[in-house]
């Protein structure tokens, strides 16, 4: 029997299961799994018989949905890699074809409670924001090191931050002074970079910030192309994919990919729109108000 101790809230576990149409006996791979809380929810479908892969990049994560889902650890896999290696993990473990792929992108609500992770603009910690420890990038580095015009470019391009320039111009002022160490610190340049009229009261001001210096430490955007185009070659006819992701970032890359590989004929787009999180689920658990998920099927 599958532990029910739940550390967190799955966004979307309903409606993701559903879409990917778990049976007892198939292969499934969780890209991202976290603490386990969707990989909980297939394995209940796939067994007796079925195999789960559980991937992440986070060695920590990992180790948390070993525990949770050790009742079960006959029927999974449990890798510590980047899912953009998706074809590597695959052939080590001589697996040809898989019956579905979940991806849950974006960062746990655990990484983020983890100051010395460095992912919190409410918690003060290291300037960090690597998934991966021993990637040798962290935010300080990105923040010490670049030029104002490429910290600009990063502000913009994965941040979408409106006053990217004056942020970016901030940064090599104050660090003129004195490396940039903390969240704290950098929490505090963004706040006084963006004029006060403009600062929202429900989103941290910094938040788009934080957001574009993880995505650049983490080449997240990069990995997420990389293993959606060698998702399909892995998938069984019939098998499906589901992305659920938390910027437009994401979901423009998810959404172009699906329309390429529907052109052609390799994919059927089961979601038209992508769907959102019910009201309800919005009130239990507010990281899913910005959830996106999309799903489709080889053919």
């Amino acid at each position: 029997m599958i532990a029910e101790i739940v550390l967190h809230q799955p966004v979307m576990s309903k409606e993701a299961v559903e879409f990917l149409n778990p049976r007892p006996g198939k292969t499934f791979v969780d890209c991202t799994i976290g603490m386990g809380g969707h990989a909980r929810e297939i394995l209940k479908k796939i067994i007796p018989g079925g195999k789960l892969i559980g991937m992440d990049r986070d060695a920590e994560s990992l180790e948390i949905a070993r525990e949770e889902l050790k009742e079960v650890a006959q029927s999974c896999y449990f890798v510590n890699d980047d899912f953009r290696n998706l074809d590597t993990v695959l052939n080590q473990l001589n697996i040809e074809k898989v019956d579905g792929v979940l991806f849950d992108l974006g960062i746990s609500s655990w990484q983020l409670d983890s100051p010395e992770r460095g992912f919190s603009i409410k918690s003060n910690g290291p300037l960090d924001m690597r998934m991966d420890k021993h990637s040798y990038i962290s935010a300080y580095d990105l923040v010490n090191s670049l030029s104002e015009e490429e910290l600009s470019t990063i502000l913009k391009t994965f941040g979408q931050e409106r006053f990217h320039n004056r942020i970016a111009h901030l940064l090599v002022a104050e660090r003129i002074k004195g490396p940039i160490t903390t969240t704290q610190e950098l929490s505090d340049i963004v706040l006084k970079a963006i004029p006060y009229r403009y600062q929202s009261h429900i989103i941290h001001p910094a938040t788009r910030t934080f957001q574009a210096f993880r995505i650049a430490v983490n080449r997240e955007l990069e990995s997420l192309e990389m293993a959606l185009e060698k998702t399909i070659n892995y998938l069984n006819d019939g098998g499906r994919i589901c992305v659920i992701s938390f910027h437009s970032l994401e979901d423009r890359i998810i959404k172009d990919k699906f329309i390429k590989f529907s052109h052609r004929k390799e994919l059927k787009i089961l979601t038209a729109r992508p769907l959102m999180a019910t009201s309800e689920e919005n009130r239990q658990n507010p990281r899913s108000r910005s959830a996106k998920l999309r799903a489709a099927e080889r053919i």
